[in-house]
């Protein structure tokens, strides 16, 4: 397998399990398998939901910045991969 990074996470909403994502890189797809890493954070799992400005998306391009839900915790400056 291998990896892309296409962002960082920007702010992380625990009462939500829900993680903001700015993208810098590539494009991140519904569907995908994703790895978030950081200085305790190291999961992988595949994005369900998605949401640009409020409203369901189902692609995010460098310089969104998007909700995804996931399933464990994570930090603000993790980095979001694309696993493929």
């Amino acid at each position: 397998m291998t990896e892309k990074k296409i962002g960082k996470i920007t702010h992380y909403y625990n009462h939500l399990h829900v993680a903001t994502v700015n993208i810098t890189d590539g494009e991140l797809h519904i569907g995908d398998m994703i790895h978030v890493e950081g200085h305790t954070s190291n999961f992988m799992q595949k994005l369900c939901s998605m949401e640009l400005e409020h409203e369901s998306t189902d692609v995010a391009k460098p310089g969104d910045n998007v909700g995804i839900a996931i399933d464990e915790y994570a930090r603000k400056n993790d980095n979001v991969y694309v696993v493929h």
